[in-house]
């Protein structure tokens, strides 16, 4: 399965995991919005990977 990863660089952790099969980008990004806006208003930089797991 391979997973949209969001991780925030300044808390330096994985903040949520998303199965690509069920969210799209766009889909992601509302979720950035609605769900991590602490992290985003706070000034924070978001990176979004995508991995594969095993």
């Amino acid at each position: 399965m391979e997973f949209s990863e969001i991780y925030c660089n300044d808390c330096k952790k994985v903040l949520a995991r998303y199965n690509v099969k069920y969210y799209s980008e766009d889909m992601i990004a509302e979720l950035i919005q609605t769900i991590h806006v602490i992290h985003t208003r706070g000034g924070h930089h978001i990176k979004i990977h995508k991995k594969k797991s095993g």
